[in-house]
């Protein structure tokens, strides 16, 4: 009977931990879904406070398959989100107009996926400490952002078959 009791209780105690562990998965958006950086002029556009280049992205995935994926991840408990930066140096008004323009593409491009989180925040800050949950997985373009993670962090090569492999 001891064993079985005792036994009772590490199952009971594992529980907790995994229910107090959330399953994460962040997207960053400029370069990594969105090709931004694939936009004629999208650098002086950027620099003149014009937010074509952040509606005018094309995919560089294909996003009917990452939004069933997404959906089919979302069923089975994980937190699905958005992690990205706002244009450097842009004025209040233009990142208000920046974030609208990002929500607008991902209402746009994937609109069956809702988004548990979605932070668009100043360029250059470290995306780990704005997140919800902690200790997720990130996908991004910038090394930097990878490097800093505070969980497993991929590049934007072969998304779908990394979500895959560890989903």
């Amino acid at each position: 009977m001891t064993f079985r009791l005792f036994y009772s209780i590490i199952i009971t105690e594992r529980e907790r931990e995994e229910r107090k562990m959330t399953k994460a998965i962040y997207f960053d958006m400029d370069g990594t879904i969105a090709n931004l950086y694939g936009v004629d002029g999208w650098l002086d556009m950027l620099i003149n406070e014009d937010t074509t280049p952040y509606a005018k992205a094309t995919p560089l995935i294909r996003l009917c398959t990452l939004a069933r994926m997404l959906n089919r991840l979302q069923k089975d408990g994980w937190h699905i989100g958005i992690v990205s930066w706002l244009s450097k140096n842009g004025s209040k008004e233009y990142n208000n107009a920046v974030i609208e323009t990002k929500l607008e593409w991902l209402a746009n491009h994937m609109p069956s996926v809702e988004w548990n989180e979605i932070k668009i925040v100043e360029y250059g800050t470290p995306k780990s400490t704005v997140v919800n949950i902690n200790g997720g997985i990130l996908f991004d373009d910038e090394e930097k952002n990878r490097i800093e993670w505070n969980g497993i962090a991929y590049d934007v090569n072969n998304i779908i078959e990394t979500l895959k492999n560890v989903a």
